[in-house]
């Protein structure tokens, strides 16, 4: 696992300290950090990266002022593509969408605009950003989580440190293709140990995967410290490597912390896929 708690990058940073939060708009606050860290662990080549996808966050408690100084408040989709050199810590961002609170604007789409060229900027990728105002909150809801939930199965546990090889095919080894999700997902924040809670979504074709071995698998980040983004491609990274499948795609849905969420998606398939839509418009 990668040593961010000794990384150069982290030194001088506000992360893992307490922190005086800043309602005044502040585009420093926001803090990269190299995706190539922890995918040199998985040899990941980001030149030819072995996946598609992007990292759609939700931001929940979006405000600022109009020229009257009237609050706005709004709930804001971000998607960053995985081909981007850098991620966001969630704490920057949180930081950063605070300074938002008491900074005067004259209209969502200078907001909407800001928040593109400053996320692209620190991600050194092209952002996209949805806002939507409070007229169509009622609107915004998780659609279902596809496939067959996996969590039913009635088995022993007693590995809750990280193990790929927990993962076997079903003894038949029948071509299959299958949508499995589970909600027993549950790994550690890298810098602050706090615990992350997701479901997962697997979509597959190749030899049939032993459910009770992927289970068991998913269990066993419980303990392991990792950024969201990271488990993701790790998940996607075991799976193809340790039991060879052909087509494969990986969603991860995280539970909101500090008014923000994390959705991560992996695919070898470059369509984007219906997994991502977090907020749905009736």
């Amino acid at each position: 696992m990668t040593d961010y708690e000794n990384s150069p990058e982290l030194k001088g940073t506000l992360l893992g300290q307490e922190t005086q939060y800043k309602d005044q708009y502040d585009a420093s606050l926001l803090f990269p950090i190299a995706r190539k860290l922890n995918r040199d662990e998985l040899n990941i080549d980001e030149a030819t990266l072995p996946f598609y996808g992007e990292d759609t966050w939700t931001g929940y408690e979006l405000s600022w002022l109009n020229n009257k100084g009237k609050p706005q408040v709004a709930v804001a989709e971000f998607v960053f593509p995985c081909q981007s050199s850098h991620i966001i810590e969630s704490k920057s961002f949180k930081l950063y969408l605070n300074s938002f609170n008491q900074t005067r604007f004259a209209s969502q789409e200078i907001v909407q605009d800001l928040l593109v060229k400053d996320l692209s900027a620190g991600c050194n990728a092209p952002v996209e950003v949805r806002i939507y105002g409070p007229e169509v909150f009622n609107c915004i809801a998780n659609t279902p989580m596809p496939g067959v939930c996996i969590d039913d199965l009635d088995i022993e546990v007693d590995c809750y440190d990280l193990n790929k090889q927990l993962l076997q095919l079903a003894p038949s080894q029948n071509t299959v293709t299958e949508t499995l999700h589970s909600h027993l997902l549950k790994s550690n924040c890298l810098i602050t140990s706090q615990p992350d809670w997701a479901s997962i979504v697997i979509r597959y074709t190749g030899k049939q995967i032993c459910h009770e071995s992927l289970l068991r698998y998913l269990i066993s980040f419980r303990s392991h410290n990792e950024f969201h983004e990271q488990c993701v491609e790790r998940i996607y990274c075991d799976i193809q490597q340790q039991l060879g499948i052909s087509e494969l795609e990986v969603y991860a849905r995280y539970t909101r912390r500090g008014g923000l969420d994390i959705n991560p998606f992996r695919s070898n398939r470059q369509n984007k896929t219906s997994f991502s839509l977090k907020i749905n418009r009736q």
